[in-house]
């Protein structure tokens, strides 16, 4: 009975030290560092949000709003800038603003 036992236990171990593994392998997106560089700023009113890059390099940032909405992710060229709904009559501000990786790359400016 007790080999049985054995026979039974070796692949849930396997599989579970195996899970435990692919866990363990992949990157974490809680530790990632998503605060966009210092060069990009972003100015609201009620109408707009506007992201400005001042950087050398290409920035992708998302917006969240205080009703808990996110914006879609939008890719700024160096020196551009980017139009975001602002906080509207009912005062739906910018709660973080942070990077992101756009679906797909395609870069926003004026």
């Amino acid at each position: 009975m007790a080999n049985l036992m054995t026979r039974a236990s070796r692949p849930a171990a396997l599989i579970a030290t195996a899970a435990a593994g692919l866990l363990m392998s992949l990157p974490s997106t809680a530790a990632a560092d998503t605060t966009p560089p210092e060069c990009v700023e972003y100015f609201s009113n009620w109408r707009y949000t506007h992201v400005n890059n001042d950087c050398d390099t290409t920035v992708a940032v998302e917006l969240e709003y205080t009703d808990g909405m996110v914006s879609s992710c939008r890719v700024i060229e160096p020196g551009a800038w980017a139009t975001f709904s602002g906080y509207g009559t009912n005062g739906n501000y910018v709660t973080e603003m942070r990077t992101c990786e756009p679906a797909s790359v395609a870069a926003d400016g004026a």
